[in-house]
């Protein structure tokens, strides 16, 4: 159950540490110091509530029909593949996050409209979160399903409230190509690992 966690928690970090606009408004908002645990709150519960949505709703789903499971299987390691050799061709050419400060007045409304808006308007989070998640969860049961869920959730928080309470001390780094290279690197590695659990579970 421990490694369910575990893995659980490592696919759901891996997904979301890449370079995004989400990770750069969190970012900014710490770095102004503005209305950031609420936007940590939100992003955070936000995970929580698609990857619930993609272990116990769509991955059981699935899981009732082998020929769509089969499929959603197979697509899972294809994405997984393709974004593990981006992430090494991002590794290769160097980037970036843009954590560029403006001036930040906005209202604490106006602030939780923005970020519900990064977080539950982006494509990418239902792709990761719900199908990836959910497709991943497909190996476990019971307790062990339970356990990939909440590894995935913790690692979801942590990694929002770290980047947004930490964002003054992480700006420098992040800022740097050295730093994000490395990171993508590690990126693309754990992506092949995961489409490789995939492909044996």
């Amino acid at each position: 159950m421990e490694s369910a966690g575990f893995e659980g928690a490592l696919i759901s970090l891996s997904l979301i540490v890449a370079i995004g606009a989400q990770n750069a408004f969190v970012i900014r908002q710490g770095l102004s110091n503005k209305h950031v645990f609420l936007v940590c709150t939100i992003c955070a519960f936000s995970d929580a509530a698609l990857i619930s949505l993609g272990v116990f709703g769509f991955g059981e789903i699935i899981s009732n029909s082998s020929t769509i499971s089969e499929l959603i299987r197979w697509f899972a390691i294809c994405f997984l593949i393709v974004y593990s050799i981006l992430r090494f061709k991002a590794s290769y050419e160097g980037n970036a996050l843009d954590v560029s400060l403006e001036k930040n007045n906005i209202s604490a409304k106006k602030t939780a409209i923005i970020t519900l808006g990064f977080t539950w308007l982006n494509p990418h989070v239902y792709l990761d979160t719900t199908v990836l998640l959910g497709t991943a969860s497909l190996q476990f049961q019971g307790d062990e399903k339970i356990a990939f869920a909440i590894g995935a959730m913790a690692s979801s928080f942590l990694f929002f409230y770290s980047l947004g309470f930490g964002a003054r001390r992480l700006a420098p780094l992040l800022k740097t190509e050295k730093v994000w290279r490395r990171i993508d690197f590690i990126i693309g590695i754990i992506m092949l690992w995961i489409a490789w659990s995939i492909y044996t579970s």
